[in-house]
């Protein structure tokens, strides 16, 4: 079958039979180009990268997108069909790094390589141009070089397949090996696309017209690609899912719906066709249990920056603020983690007896992360390794992991650490067992590694004897060469002859311009035979060289021959113990998070809280992690707050000032729940935490344009899914709902929303709002109790003390935000006459007497006809008129006008100066007291 896809600047790829972009006649191509018209019409989807000598070209349409996407020279390479070529190309040795800015793009890339070396394409009868096949597909979700990979992050591979009404969802990082299942419906697919963060993510062509679907997958659209939808048969899924593992039947590894199947199958099919048939290694699928993790949705994780922040970069999350892992998979499981706090007190809490071990051991843990410090990633060295795309470097990584798993066995079995937490045990027992492996590895390998096999010289001496022998012809070659240069520079008496090689002439002697005639001239040219004439060398060559260089080419093939057979047999070995070496790696990581949670517990003086099955959620002198690490140095020091949100008073209504730290409470309750059921300590003096089952944040605002939303319908959307969803054990955090609406329309819906939450959701929640009505909720909501942001006013300005205290603020302090923000004083006077008209007409805000349209409410089924304010019970019209110039009917503020307009402070002595300001300062004085006059 051929897989084929729509090119990056459409809105997806599309893996099925297609146009191509490149010509397909190659009756009249010169032989190379029918070699590459023949890639391209197998991989229309891609763009192929044909391998010429040193270079990596491209071809027809294919160099005119890759120059526009590199900022690369787009040059012509001959004719076919009766016009010129395009071409454009990258150096082969470097060529990851633009496949690296390909993908981000979104292409696919196809790379077409020599399958056979020159002199095996002459032994071919009739035949002289060298093979070239496809041996990958570079997409996305299958890039396994380290160059093209974020260390610290997880590259999943998402495949999404719906049977009846259920939807299954295989997902594997191909760079470790790691393969979950599990079931979902559409309600709950765009969080399960949200926690797993694919890089790619395969659906059938016939699913994507789905319109709930195609909502879904809009925003990710970059990274969909289509496969025809005989590619998620079931039947033929666990056909080659019992292949790949060799058995007849998948139930050792679980009971799998045939949706989770289906999507599994056409996931490990994607992988052989884009590896060409070299399969990764991957653990048998693991099935995700239903409610095993914390529910966040896509919105909730964007509002609390759980791992990148607001503009989509890691700085400034949760992640980077908590992360002190010293390894690679060790940063992606705590980034794992994070993403599905867990919902299981035993397993939360077993982490936590770990964490605890090395916080109260601050000895053992320093020695630890010493040791985890000289360990390489093993998990993504035996991926590459397996599917033989490694290196000796890749093969030095999994010494040098095993060796750093057997020292940290050892440190954990230390005489003083005679009882183990479970967790550190059970990784303890997962650290040795491969001694004759990391003994082969470490007898093999030499000091110094070259990246590819093909360079040789990584095997040590005294390893392979007939290596050892070969390698000491090659040598005393060289040493020929030498003191034949030596030789022939006496004879010659040319003291400055060398003897040089190159990949084209080889072996040939080289001699400036001034002293060729000696070597052509009798009897030297006898000797002599020239070759090549340069602007500033001539060359030549000699019988004798030519005789020694054949002599010294065979020993060094033979040598690189050894080296590659060796290299072949290490690496069957690592992928025949690629299970145990799997596991020893994920032991590593698991170590290396429970000690980076110590480290940060250390350093931030972070607690360890209690996590169980009950409805309780208490934290003491909380902090916001991240806000409290951006505070570091500075002379600002965090307020902390505390939380209760007990089932007497679950629901907080939470009200005062912007800039009052409003938000940055709501959001650390939030994170604190989460740090706490990943099983690490959390900022605060206590936490008692109930499990959280579902999280959802709608903190902030933000249009939706692509998909025509305003702020407000975003606003609503996210609400929707809270009110719909939100079980007695979620934990609800909500800021500002309805104000994106008209007054009454805002307050209608935030009341609505708080009685909701209170009566039918029954959750744990946070509500904070500006609408002061909602505090007479408080009078008949039995669980609602009210907090506010304390603020202290200072000489006609305010100061923000971010403490949570109980009550109501009494106002919202606005005008005095506008004042701080910058707004003309013009515009700021004028809303003072404005709030000050409203208050005394009875319409201020926070007095809920002033609103009959919810005095009379004491339920959310009334039924009672819900009166409309008239046109005549806001009294904006009875407002004055605000001056054309105020500023000049003020006779204060004229008198002090021309008082400055008249002064000319180049001519003012200091007795002047002294003399105006006292004048200015009766002029304020006569203003003040007139207003007094009239309050």
């Amino acid at each position: 079958m051929t897989d084929t896809a729509k090119s990056p600047t459409e809105s997806s790829h599309e893996v099925g039979p297609q146009g191509v972009d490149a010509p397909r006649q190659t009756d009249n191509a010169s032989p190379m180009m029918a070699q590459y018209l023949d890639a391209k019409a197998a991989h229309p989807d891609c763009l192929v990268f044909f391998r010429m000598g040193d270079f990596y070209e491209l071809f027809f349409d294919d160099a005119v997108k890759a120059a526009r996407a590199l900022d690369i020279t787009l040059t012509r390479r001959g004719q076919h069909g009766g016009g010129e070529i395009p071409m454009a190309g990258v150096p082969a040795h470097a060529h990851e790094s633009y496949l690296a800015r390909l993908i981000r793009q979104g292409f696919r890339i196809a790379i077409c390589d020599q399958v056979e070396s020159p002199a095996e394409a002459k032994k071919r009868s009739g035949k002289t141009l060298v093979r070239r096949e496809v041996v990958r597909i570079v997409t996305p979700g299958t890039v396994t070089e380290e160059t093209l990979l974020e260390s610290r992050a997880a590259n999943n591979l998402v495949a999404i397949a719906r049977v009846g009404g259920r939807f299954g969802v295989a997902a594997a990082d191909i760079t470790v090996g790691r393969l979950m299942l599990e079931i979902t419906d559409v309600k709950h697919l765009d969080s399960v696309l949200a926690r797993l963060d694919p890089g790619e993510i395969l659906i059938a062509d016939s699913l994507r017209q789905d319109a709930d679907i195609h909502s879904i997958l809009e925003p990710r659209d970059s990274r969909v690609t289509l496969l025809p939808a005989a590619r998620f048969n079931s039947e033929s899924a666990l056909h080659r899912l019992c292949t790949l593992y060799g058995v007849e039947t998948l139930d050792a590894y679980g009971t799998f719906d045939r949706c989770e199947i289906a999507a599994c199958g056409a996931l490990v099919g994607y992988i052989d066709l884009t590896q060409q048939g070299h399969l990764p290694h991957l653990c048998p699928p693991e099935r995700r249990a239903d409610g095993a993790t914390m529910e966040i949705d896509a919105a909730t994780r964007r509002s609390l920056e759980l791992t990148r922040n607001q503009s989509g970069e890691r700085s400034g999350s949760l992640l980077a603020t908590l992360d002190r892992t010293i390894t690679g998979p060790g940063a992606r499981l705590l980034a794992q983690h994070l993403a599905a706090p867990s919902t299981d007190p035993a397993a939360i809490n077993s982490r936590l007896d770990a964490v605890q071990l090395f916080v109260d051991d601050g000895n053992l843990r320093i020695d630890l992360r010493e040791i985890l410090r000289a360990i390489p990633d093993m998990e993504r060295a035996l991926s590459r390794l397996t599917i033989g795309r490694g290196g000796p470097r890749d093969l030095a990584a999994i010494r040098d992991g095993l060796s750093g798993a057997q020292r940290l066995s050892t440190l954990l079995a230390m005489p003083r650490l005679d009882l183990l937490p479970d967790a550190v045990a059970r990784a303890q027992s997962r650290l040795t067992g491969l001694d004759d492996l990391m003994d082969k590895l470490a007898r093999a390998l030499s000091q110094t590694l070259p990246v590819l096999a093909r360079d040789g010289g990584f095997i040590a001496p005294g390893f392979a004897p007939d290596l050892d022998e070969t390698r000491t012809a090659r040598d005393e070659g060289r040493r020929l060469i030498a003191g034949l240069q030596h030789r022939y520079a006496e004879a010659s008496g040319v003291g400055t002859l060398k003897i040089k090689h190159n990949n084209v002439l080889g072996y040939f002697i080289e001699v400036s311009p001034t002293n060729a005639e000696k070597l052509t001239a009798e009897p030297a040219a006898q000797t002599f035979i020239h070759r090549q004439t340069l602007a500033s060398a001539v060359r030549f060559t000699t019988t004798e060289l030519a005789e020694m260089e054949k002599t010294l080419a065979q020993a060094g093939d033979r040598a690189i021959a050894l080296e590659l057979d060796l290299f072949a047999q290490l690496s069957g070995a690592v992928t025949a113990a690629s299970d145990g070496v799997a596991e020893m790696a994920a032991a590593l990581a698991v170590i290396d998070v429970f000690a980076s949670h110590a480290e940060i517990a250390a350093e931030q003086g972070y607690t360890r809280p209690t996590v169980d099955l009950s409805h309780r959620f208490r934290i003491v002198s909380g902090r916001h992690p991240v806000v409290e690490a951006a505070l570091a140095g500075s002379s600002d020091t965090f307020v902390a707050n505390d939380c209760d949100l007990s089932q007497a008073r679950r629901l907080w209504l939470l009200t005062g000032p912007n800039m009052a730290g409003k938000s940055t409470f709501l959001r650390q309750n939030a994170l604190v729940a989460i740090m706490a059921q990943i099983g690490g300590y959390v900022p605060a003096d206590q936490a008692e935490i109930g499990i959280v089952d579902r999280l959802f944040s709608r903190v902030g605002a933000a249009d939706d344009l692509a998909r025509g939303r305003s702020t407000f319908m975003v606003e609503m959307v996210e609400t929707a899914a809270i009110l719909h969803q939100a079980t007695p054990r979620s934990l609800v955090v909500l800021d500002e709902i309805g104000r994106g609406t008209s007054t009454y329309d805002g307050l209608s819906i935030a009341w609505a929303t708080v009685e909701h939450l209170h009566d039918r959701n029954r959750c744990r929640a946070l509500f904070a709002t500006h609408y002061h009505e909602l505090t007479a909720l408080a009078d008949r909501l039995k669980a609602l109790t009210c907090r506010s942001m304390a603020v202290r006013e200072w000489k006609g300005d305010i100061v923000f003390l971010h403490e949570v205290r109980e009550g109501a603020a009494d106002r919202s302090y606005g005008l005095h935000v506008a004042k701080l923000a910058g707004l003309p004083n013009a515009v700021l006077t004028r809303a003072r006459t404005v709030l000050d008209t409203l208050e005394r007409s009875g319409q201020r805000e926070n007095d809920a007497a002033a609103l009959p349209l919810f005095a009379g409410l004491e339920s959310e089924d009334t039924t009672a006809p819900v009166p409309e304010p008239g046109p005549g019970s806001v009294p904006l019209g009875s407002l004055p008129d605000e001056p054309a110039d105020a500023a000049a009917e003020d006779p204060q503020v004229a008198a002090i006008r021309r008082l400055v307009a008249e002064a000319d402070p180049d001519a003012m002595t200091p007795r002047d100066a002294l003399d105006a300001m006292y004048r200015l300062k009766k002029l304020i004085s006569e203003g003040s007291d007139a207003a007094d006059q009239a309050d």
